[in-house]
């Protein structure tokens, strides 16, 4: 009978039984709307693109959408926030690689040598360029392997279809991506505060610079931006925070006795309240208690004319309405567009990034009909994980006595 492996027979089988199980499939962890999202952009965006091709191209003999463009569909609908998919990387990627195509197929008399030169060349080029795109590979290879309408349509391919396409199919998926709530192109978050500072959550945390370190330790080329990195990171931060200290919501801190007024309010009635109460803002509600606004210090100081000239391009961002000094009457004049609220039930975690990074000072807190049950300030904030961190070593030092 034989005996069971063992040493270093039993190493082999084991580093063998890892290597293979590389080749499963990893889980998807999107969910199923996310997915149909994506093959719904694919679908819209490649249709578009065939079509106004189509109508462009006129009778060329060149193809009027070509097949790598299937693959950079893949990259601009399904995994919008990769560094990968910007639209950089496409429309660099793509026209820099049907160049070099083009070029050694003309240099080249051997396809099956000029093919393998252009996609090393290409790789080359968009390294270089900084518009790694993976589908562009492709394209180098069609500009050599496309058959006889491409290789007469010379460098014209390089404009119709390879960049006709690129610029269509990039087009479509910034409207569509907007359109579905995915921000595209994907920008790096800015400091709030426009100054050289990081921002808050960063200057005890991960920061950008480590992250930069670590990739450059890494020295591998990721399909995943750092920006997406640093939030990966601050999610799994607040999810050991929870562990950590337990979980205290937005209810357990928030001030429930607030003073609210409503957008027909005098501004006189409202700017007593806030001296009265020496608060800084106040909710705006409806006749059903529901939140439509917040009015603050700030947007008094401008009604009064305390801001004068062209309004700051904060203010401008936020869609403060424009009413000229000393002549707003009511609450609904000065407040300014937009309201960012948070739930009874969000975790106090995730409260930080809101009020430390986006800058916000006061925040309503509201139930599942958007109705106010209370405020929450960044002094609120403050004393609750002051609050939470005695607690917590108290806790310790409770465990290494016992």
């Amino acid at each position: 009978m034989a005996k069971p492996a063992s040493g270093p027979g039993k190493a082999m089988m084991g580093r063998v039984s890892d290597w293979l199980h590389g080749f499963m499939p990893a889980p998807v962890s999107v969910s199923l709307a996310e997915r149909l999202r994506g093959c719904c952009g694919a679908l819209l965006g490649l249709l578009l693109t065939g079509l106004v091709s189509r109508g462009t191209m006129g009778g060329m003999a060149a193809p009027m959408l070509i097949a790598p463009m299937g693959a950079s569909a893949v990259l601009l609908f399904a995994v919008p926030a990769s560094p990968l998919a910007q639209p950089w990387s496409i429309l660099g990627g793509n026209i820099v690689s049907a160049l070099i195509g083009v070029t050694c197929a003309r240099w080249i008399a051997d396809p099956f040598l000029a093919a393998p030169v252009a996609a090393a060349l290409a790789i080359g080029a968009m390294l270089a360029l900084r518009c790694l795109h993976p589908p562009s590979g492709a394209v180098a290879l069609t500009a050599v392997l496309g058959g006889p309408a491409v290789t007469a349509a010379g460098y014209d391919f390089v404009l119709t279809p390879v960049g006709l396409n690129s610029v269509l199919l990039t087009l479509v998926a910034i409207a569509f991506n907007n359109a579905t709530r995915r921000p595209y192109p994907h920008a790096p978050r800015a400091n709030p505060h426009h100054t050289a500072d990081p921002r808050p959550t960063e200057r005890l945390g991960v920061s950008a610079a480590d992250l930069d370190a670590i990739l450059q330790q890494h020295d591998q080329i990721l399909a995943v931006g750092r920006e997406e990195l640093e939030e990966l990171f601050q999610r799994a931060e607040m999810r050991a925070y929870h562990r950590r200290f337990g979980e205290i919501t937005c209810a357990d801190i928030m001030s429930r006795d607030v003073a609210a007024v409503q957008a027909d309010t005098p501004l006189m009635e409202a700017w007593s309240l806030l001296r009265r109460h020496d608060i800084r803002a106040l909710p705006v509600v409806d006749a059903t208690h529901r939140v439509v606004g917040m009015v603050s210090d700030t947007d008094f100081m401008a009604a009064a004319g305390f801001v004068t000239g062209r309004e700051p391009e904060g203010r401008r961002r936020r869609g403060l309405r424009a009413v000229p000094a000393g002549r707003a009457a009511v609450v609904g004049q000065i407040m300014p567009a937009g309201l960012r609220s948070v739930p009874e039930g969000m975790p106090l975690a995730a409260l930080v990034p809101l009020m430390a990074d986006a800058g916000l000072r006061q925040v309503p807190v509201v139930d599942a009909e958007q109705r106010l049950r209370g405020i929450i300030a960044q002094s609120d904030l403050i004393a609750a994980l002051y609050q939470s961190g005695l607690v917590a070593g108290d806790a310790g030092m409770g465990r290494q006595a016992a």
